[in-house]
């Protein structure tokens, strides 16, 4: 076994794609890696001061959107590219918006699945650059080119990508290789 010492060598690590509205109402998002469910209802996100997080405290919700694999280039845009720079930045990635019907934050169209957040606390030491995000998720949303034929997220028809922090590159997630909750009964 190598040593790689502490770094954020976590796999798969999802790209979150976070949105909020700004003090005029205008929409902005960005990209996110370091985040996870932490509760049955909760979302945590390691964040540093951006305009996104900005707006968070403003409005005390976002909403967090899964990047999949046809929206490479526009989810890796918001990630470079700051609001605060670009004025125009959601109409370049391709994004456009509409009010989530349940936290005040925009849900991006273009991207399948959205979990609508309440902003519950910030955690951290403010005088670092680093804060986590803890957000209670409101609702989850799924545009229907997703869902298998009962209604479930198909991962045979939504394609999420994950991030790769040594190679800093953007991976598909693969096949199905087992049935949570059953394979394992076979060493009982």
């Amino acid at each position: 076994m190598k040593n790689f010492g502490p770094k954020p060598m976590m796999y798969p690590m999802p790209v979150l794609i976070l949105a909020s509205y700004d003090k005029d109402g205008k929409p902005n998002a960005m990209n996110a890696a370091w985040g996870g469910i932490v509760e049955a209802d909760q979302i945590c996100i390691s964040l540093s001061k951006h305009q996104t997080t900005d707006n968070i405290d403003l409005n005390k919700a976002f909403t967090v959107s899964i990047a999949d694999t046809e929206h490479v280039v526009p989810c890796d845009y918001v990630g470079i590219i700051s609001g605060k720079d670009e004025p125009q930045k959601m109409e370049k990635a391709g994004f456009t918006t509409r009010k989530s019907e349940f936290v005040n934050a925009p849900v991006i169209n273009e991207l399948p699945l959205c979990l609508e957040c309440e902003l519950l606390r910030i955690d951290g030491d403010s005088s670092k650059d680093e804060m986590h995000y803890i957000g209670k998720i409101m609702n989850v949303c799924a545009d229907e080119k997703i869902l298998d034929s009962d209604g479930n997220i198909d991962l045979s028809k939504f394609h999420p990508i994950c991030y790769d922090p040594c190679s800093h590159g953007y991976y598909e997630l693969g096949k199905k290789v087992g049935q949570a909750f059953s394979d394992g009964k076979k060493l009982k």
